[in-house]
């Protein structure tokens, strides 16, 4: 098979400007990811839409998870197919571009969506975040060209932090303006959706004005599928030279596992579980954001100091204890006003509990996504990041499905230490990966095939 020669990606650090807005599609997703998947609409789903208390809920969260499942799914499915058809043709604002629209458009339906309307609600959540995923993947296949090694750890730490930011903003409104998830304010909470629409189509503009298109398209001439089906087969056969990325992306599979049931479960679990009121819901969310949005950002600028490696496996320690506290919170809370005669709520001590869930949740994430990017050939960049958009949403699938069985079985609270086993494996198997060597690799690929 003949090589086609491409015109190298910079290695100099992209303008500031550009940078910006690649990181505002971060800022504008957020609104999906909190007030859809995390805060507002799956407890509302779960509660409302679904609702039935008598089995605590068991039915609700298993049909939440496998909406969710399905979704990430249709991402394993499609995601590296679509990654290398947009390296080839250099179509990657393109593909972001329809998957913007897409997520837009679904979300603003949930308004649709009214107690019993059970199936409507599957199908839109189903397909919104199908688009959300996909795009989350693509805008991450940005990132190899907006600066040299060396700072893509800063660089995808800055994006992470002010996507928290603008789910701040977004959550933050939301649940000051639309109040609680509940039957009896159905007619005011049902305009999240709309509202996360809205804000995601006006602040990701900055993204499609001032993010460039790197690469040079290749003559046309073959269909998408045949184009998807050589490079995947290709890359599938190259992956043995790529030997640390394979190891990582195993690790990541169950890292993610673990974050994706924490994203899709812990307002449920304080809803369920904990038994907290409107005030400490509101002010969970906004110490979650503000501790993610700090983790993402320090660890950003440490990871270029001691190592991507390093520091991602620092994260899923901080993982670990996050979710022994989650699990052990109304325990300790019953031994701590019985032994120095407190009256603490565990719905108090569980916002401690939020700090360091929040410190690891923004710094795992950052961590991932730019040790991928260091190993990333520029060339392969779309197609290796849809290969961690596979492991992400392989992960969900795992994770979200292997929690709602597991819960309906035990109860919420003694399945999320599934998350803890998740993340000691996902550190054993880190062990293995090699940071220099999977750089090296990388480098190497791009000198065999003429790129310096």
């Amino acid at each position: 098979m003949s090589v086609t020669m491409h015109s190298p990606l910079p290695r100099t650090r992209a303008s500031r400007k550009e940078i910006f807005g690649w990181a505002m599609f971060d800022f504008a997703n957020q609104a999906y990811t909190l007030l859809i998947i995390t805060v507002v609409f799956g407890e509302l789903f779960t509660t409302v839409i679904v609702g039935d208390r008598g089995d605590d809920y068991r039915l609700a969260n298993f049909l939440w998870s496998l909406a969710l499942a399905v979704s990430y799914l249709m991402v394993v499915i499609t995601g590296p197919l679509c990654g290398a058809v947009m390296d080839y043709q250099a179509t990657k604002k393109r593909f972001l571009f329809a998957s913007y629209l897409a997520t837009v458009a679904t979300t603003a339906m949930l308004y649709f969506v009214a107690p019993g309307y059970v199936v409507l609600g599957l199908l839109l959540i189903v397909f919104s975040n199908y688009a959300y995923s996909m795009g989350e993947s693509f805008i991450a296949a940005f990132l190899p060209g907006l600066g040299p090694p060396e700072d893509l750890g800063k660089i995808s730490g800055f994006g992470w932090a002010l996507g928290y930011v603008g789910g701040l903003f977004a959550a933050g409104f939301t649940l000051v303006v639309l109040g609680e998830a509940t039957a009896d304010n159905f007619d005011r909470i049902r305009w999240v959706g709309p509202f996360a629409a809205a804000f995601f189509l006006i602040t990701a503009i900055p993204t499609f004005l001032w993010v460039k298109e790197r690469g040079t398209p290749q003559p046309p001439g073959k269909s998408y599928r045949a184009i998807a089906i050589e490079r995947v087969t290709v890359t599938l056969h190259e992956l043995r030279h790529f030997r640390d990325l394979g190891i990582f992306l195993i690790s990541l599979l169950f890292s993610m596992a673990g974050v994706y049931i924490i994203i899709a479960f812990a307002f449920i679990y304080g809803a369920q579980v904990i038994g907290w009121d409107e005030a400490i819901r509101n002010l969970m969310f906004i110490i979650v954001q503000i501790t993610a949005a700090a983790g993402a950002l320090g660890f950003g600028f440490l990871q270029d100091r001691i190592g991507t490696r390093v520091t991602y496996l620092f994260t899923l320690m901080l993982w670990v204890a996050a979710i022994v506290a989650i699990w052990a919170t109304p325990e300790v809370t019953a031994w701590l006003n019985a032994s120095f005669g407190l009256d603490w709520q565990a719905q108090h001590l569980f916002l401690f509990v939020g700090c360091l869930a929040g410190l690891s949740l923004g710094s795992s994430q950052s961590a991932s996504r730019a040790l991928v990017g260091l190993f990333s050939p520029s060339r392969k960049a779309a197609e290796f990041f849809g290969f961690w958009g596979l492991a992400n949403k392989l992960a969900g699938v795992f994770g979200i499905i292997a929690l709602g069985l597991l819960q309906s079985v035990v109860g919420l609270q003694a399945s999320i230490l599934l998350c803890a086993a998740l993340f000691i494996v996902a550190i054993l198997i880190c062990l293995f990966v090699n940071q220099a060597r999977g750089q090296q690799a990388a480098k190497d690929w791009e000198a065999r095939n003429g790129q310096p």
